[in-house]
């Protein structure tokens, strides 16, 4: 007889299965030192590194504030790129590590569950029908977009028997997904004034970063950031199972809902500002769990630092490989992330976290 992987409701009782991965507190610690060491090495080689090779001369003058060589202006354009990218990176892999933890589902992603393109869909509407303008009326828009998204794949994923099960989710999130993405592309095709810069913007990027850009998301990031780590514990009570989290006093509606609307700030300001880059939410949590284990007291500051290290990594990797030109980051992280998606499903066959 074929055994056959069930996977329980949201509020049941989690299925027997192996035990969680944990860790000593001195392998942690080492692990963030090794993250932050690779970090600072990221950082000053997308400073450094680009797709006009520069000395460190200018290097140099350039990061003491002058511009008065092509290199130098190079490098100075290449600084708020770099934050942008770290950034980005961050909020994403943090952004990632929350869905899984609320929808306790390994396949959770901003671009797997559609949200990126929720909040995608609504920038585009904003910039072809209402006439936005305003960066905070830009980041305001994809925030929305990005919560209606998450709310109705959630209730597609939930229909039938079984509740939301990850592979409903997966397959309501790539349908909504590819859905919202022909609407864009509806959307856009009429208006050949803005039709050129979103589909540069769709395909994700950093490549046009500045302080000001950043300045206009920041706030936005900073609340994401703040309720999405504060959610760690309520999300370590969640991953016992709803019956159990309730039992221990834990207010499992409104813990989720919180985590939730960190995850989605996080996701509808980083696309706002950098278009829909997927899987680094992905990809990131799953790799800091076999390095630090499932606490999400931990787990959660090292996706975000990760995950800035992937971005950073991805645009320094298509500055180099296709010079003099470049490779927008939405591609690399595609190239990177599609290989481990079909890893994940049939290594984990869709199990629950």
């Amino acid at each position: 007889m074929t055994q056959v992987d069930t996977v329980p409701a949201p509020g049941a009782a989690p299925a027997q299965r192996p035990g969680p991965v944990r860790r000593p507190g001195s392998v942690r610690v080492l692990w963030l030192l090794v993250v932050v060491a690779v970090l600072a090495a990221l950082l000053a080689a997308s400073v450094a590194v680009g797709s006009r090779a520069v000395g460190w001369s200018e290097i140099l003058a350039a990061l003491g504030g002058s511009q008065e060589t092509i290199g130098e202006a190079a490098v100075t354009k290449r600084i708020p790129r770099t934050v942008l990218a770290a950034v980005v990176g961050a909020a994403l892999g943090l952004s990632g590590a929350v869905m899984q933890g609320v929808t306790r589902n390994p396949l959770a992603d901003p671009g797997v569950l559609g949200i990126n393109m929720g909040a995608s869909l609504a920038v585009v509407v904003g910039l072809a029908w209402l006439g936005l303008s305003s960066a905070t009326a830009i980041v305001w828009t994809a925030i929305l977009g990005a919560a209606l998204a998450a709310v109705f794949v959630y209730a597609v994923g939930s229909l039938g028997r079984g509740g939301p099960t990850p592979l409903k989710l997966a397959l309501a999130g790539t349908a909504t997904s590819a859905a919202l993405v022909s609407f864009v592309t509806a959307v856009a095709l009429p208006r050949g004034d803005i039709a050129e810069s979103i589909q540069s913007w769709e395909i994700g990027g950093v490549g046009g970063a500045s302080f000001r850009g950043l300045g206009s998301v920041a706030p936005f990031l900073v609340v994401g950031f703040a309720v999405s780590l504060l959610s760690a514990r309520a999300l370590n009570s969640l991953a016992l199972g709803d019956e159990l989290a309730a039992g221990l006093g834990e207010r499992v509606v409104l813990a989720r809902g919180v985590a939730a609307l960190g995850s989605v700030l996080l996701c509808g300001a980083a696309t706002a500002i950098a278009g829909p880059i997927g899987f680094v939410g992905l990809v990131v949590p799953h790799v800091c769990r076999l390095l630090v284990g499932v606490d999400h007291r931990w787990l959660l500051p090292f996706t975000a630092l990760t995950g800035a290290c992937l971005l950073i990594a991805s645009d320094v990797l298509g500055r180099i490989v296709a010079r003099p030109d470049e490779i927008d980051v939405g591609i690399i992280t595609a190239l990177i992330g599609a290989p481990f998606f079909i890893y994940i499903v049939r290594r984990q066959k869709v199990r629950e976290l």
